[in-house]
């Protein structure tokens, strides 16, 4: 028996319970992996409140991506070995100081990148890949706006379309988040709560607009994001932190000047394993070289996810947080 984290009923923080949960040994494609270090996403309270329903039921452990040592493997398993230091995103369950993942779901974490590091990229940074090289492929012509700019993907993007020569336009939420998207390339940022972000864009822009807006907030940007574009422009709308847009007019679309708009998720990005090892490799390679660095700003124990839930829906978090086992 190991230790886990459970939702047994939908709802706030507190029903996150630690309790005992049984392993079982790896079925045909599985490996048995412990974790040395969870990561913590937006859409693990989507899973917790019932916005995204867990895919088999209630009870179910949480948690989409992980970092840690594989155990044992089961039949038919040949990438991955007892003993690799490994990473992955999805299928929920990573809340859990052991656990079963399909291996066609591993990578193996190369040298230099360290086990709470991949813990915590593995998510915002593949999804900052298909973002940026794959939904719209930014380049040194193109203008963005992205919102949450100092949240864990806006601080990946950032960095990664400043290398790419972009345009880099942020929306915080306070000071402190706006000197931190400075520093991680933004080329303008934009304290929401102070000015009004349609109007500081089209100040910025001088009137033309961004070619791509990269939106995980939606209903307090939504319609606000659409008159940041230019005609053409691409409206990423990639997540709901402040709650879901419920009111979609695609009229809107036209009228606004032939926009385009899409709801894409990183599942989907990388559901075969060939594009599931090209985006992460992709990301590897930036951050091994450099070009973008992972701040690990928050852990906490995972017997301690009701916390850590509380202050990342509080806003209380920037950039990368991990639960530790």
């Amino acid at each position: 028996m190991v230790m886990a984290v459970r939702v047994h009923e939908n709802g706030g923080p507190d029903v996150l319970t630690w309790e005992e949960v049984e392993v079982g040994k790896p079925g045909p494609g599985e490996v048995h992996i412990r974790h040395t270090a969870v990561g913590l996403n937006f859409i693990d309270t989507y899973f917790r409140s019932g916005l995204y329903p867990a895919p088999n039921g209630l009870p179910f452990i949480p948690g989409n991506e992980g970092a840690g040592v594989v155990l044992t493997v089961g039949e038919g398993v040949t990438h991955v070995k007892p003993g690799d230091r490994v990473a992955y995103v999805g299928p929920l369950g990573s809340y859990a100081e052991e656990r079963l993942v399909p291996g066609d779901r591993l990578v193996v974490v190369p040298d230099g990148i360290d086990d709470k590091t991949a813990a915590g990229m593995m998510l915002k940074g593949m999804t900052a890949q298909y973002l940026l090289r794959r939904t719209f492929n930014v380049t040194s012509d193109t203008t963005l706006l992205f919102h949450a700019a100092a949240g864990g993907v806006g601080l990946i993007a950032g960095q990664w379309a400043a290398h790419l020569g972009a345009t880099v336009i942020g929306t915080v939420g306070s000071a402190e988040k706006a000197e931190l998207a400075k520093a991680h390339g933004y080329t303008h940022v934009i304290n929401y709560r102070e000015e009004d972000f349609v109007e500081r864009v089209k100040e910025i822009t001088g009137g033309k607009g961004c070619d791509v807006v990269y939106d995980s907030v939606g209903k307090d940007t939504y319609p606000g994001s659409l008159d940041c574009l230019k005609p053409f422009g691409l409206w990423a709308s990639f997540g709901q932190s402040s709650g879901p847009i419920t009111d979609f007019n695609m009229g809107l679309l036209a009228q606004k000047g032939s926009l385009f708009a899409t709801r894409p998720t990183l599942f989907t990005y990388i559901a075969s394993r060939s594009d599931l090892e090209m985006t992460a490799n992709d990301l590897f390679d930036v951050v091994k070289s450099g070009v973008v660095k992972i701040e690990v700003n928050q852990e906490y124990r995972l017997a301690d996810a009701a916390q850590a839930h509380k202050d990342l829906e509080g806003r209380k978090t920037t950039g990368t947080t991990v639960l530790i086992p």
